[in-house]
């Protein structure tokens, strides 16, 4: 059976098993329990975070206690935050499960080593990044032009599972709406 994250990366790029080999060396595999974190606000990021197993959330607590989601994180995907990540500053945002998680990481400095080993990687990444930026950009415009029932129905219709793991206050913050609102919207 193919390793899940040979397969995800050969969604782009096509690896041998000696480069695969070679790319999971720079890799650590972790467990976290439901309401653990992998990241917290005001600190310094090191790793990126590939998702094998599990649900998590990527959000920030405004003046006002509020919780606000930017992001969730569910199989296959790529979650940390970036900004600290890539400039190694404080983070933004926390990070945390949802679920019971398993997950691999790479560290920014075994990032850095690889794509300067292995340029497939560094195209691998390029590809991610630009993915990402687009349904950031489809997010934003989301929030910006759409109703909040239409922002709920998109929410269903690119994630299916997601309102079936993620509790009904959780999707609200992600949409930027109340509780009550939801329960409208979901009536």
């Amino acid at each position: 059976m193919m390793h899940p994250l040979r397969q995800h990366i050969e969604e782009i790029i096509s690896l041998t098993d000696e480069e695969f080999d070679f790319v999971l060396s720079h890799f650590e595999q972790i467990k976290k329990r439901k309401h653990q974190y992998i990241v917290q606000e005001g600190e310094i990021v090191n790793k990126e975070y590939w998702i094998i197993k599990g649900c998590l959330k990527s959000y920030f607590i405004d003046d006002t206690g509020k919780e606000h989601i930017l992001q969730f994180g569910m199989e296959n995907w790529w979650i940390t935050d970036y900004e600290s990540f890539v400039k190694q500053t404080k983070s933004k945002t926390a990070i945390d499960c949802i679920e019971d998680s398993e997950l691999l990481y790479i560290s920014f400095e075994n990032r850095d080593k690889l794509t300067a080993q292995m340029h497939k990687m560094e195209r691998f990444w390029a590809k991610k990044s630009k993915i990402g930026r687009i349904a950031l950009q489809n997010r934003i415009l989301s929030l910006l032009k759409n109703s909040s029932k239409e922002r709920y129905n998109l929410l269903l219709e690119q994630y299916p599972k997601l309102s079936q793991r993620v509790p009904k206050k959780m999707i609200a913050a992600y949409l930027g709406v109340s509780r009550e609102t939801l329960s409208r919207l979901n009536s």
